[in-house]
């Protein structure tokens, strides 16, 4: 008799689709819509306007969420911004013969 135990270990966390850093950005979005509204909403602006805002910036982060997903895939959304923050070029302007010699400093 062989049971399998454990049968999800190694795979990525996904729910509705939603697979791993985009649950963080789907939850975290949730959150902040949430607290704009309670904001909102005791700062005394109108119940209809507070109700109308929650409900487009929800709806807007689920479309935003799921077109990344669908978009860059598990891993892309890091990769993207990687490739974002690293030069295309590294350029150096330097002779080569003065990349071969050190210089001492004398003091």
């Amino acid at each position: 008799m062989d049971l399998e135990i454990n049968k999800g270990i190694g795979r990525n966390v996904e729910f509705k689709g939603l697979e791993s850093q985009y649950l963080f950005i789907f939850c975290g979005g949730l959150l902040a819509v949430f607290v704009v509204f309670v904001i909102l909403y005791m700062a005394g602006v109108n119940q209809w306007v507070c109700i109308g805002f929650g409900v487009a910036a929800a709806t807007l982060l689920v479309w935003l969420t799921f077109r990344l997903n669908a978009r860059y895939g598990t891993h892309g959304l890091m990769k993207a911004a990687a490739r974002r923050r690293h030069p295309r070029y590294v350029v150096n302007r330097l002779k080569i013969p003065r990349l071969f010699t050190f210089k001492h400093w004398q003091e």
